[in-house]
């Protein structure tokens, strides 16, 4: 299972995101990257699941204890929000 986003804003409310897969070309400089996920939303009537995709540019920067990875997104975008179901509750 991928990594998991969950907030819960009320008792039967919430959402969670599960990372399908992470794409980044390190061959070209800025670095794209791209990625698979699954959002997943709860509501009281309904639960609806949804396809997203984002892509990004990855810049170097200098590695600190507040950026480990050593990275600057830029250029972020959501390409894909799209419902893939809704059950209702």
């Amino acid at each position: 299972m991928g990594n998991i986003i969950n907030t819960a804003p009320c008792r039967f409310c919430g959402q969670m995101v599960q990372i399908d897969s992470v794409r980044c070309d390190f061959d070209k400089y800025p670095y794209n990257v791209r990625t698979f996920a699954r959002q997943i939303i709860l509501r009281e009537s309904s639960v609806t699941e949804r396809s997203l995709v984002t892509r990004c540019r990855l810049l170097d920067a200098v590695r600190s204890d507040n950026n480990p990875q050593g990275f600057i997104i830029e250029g972020f975008e959501i390409t894909e929000n799209k419902d893939l179901q809704t059950i209702k509750r």
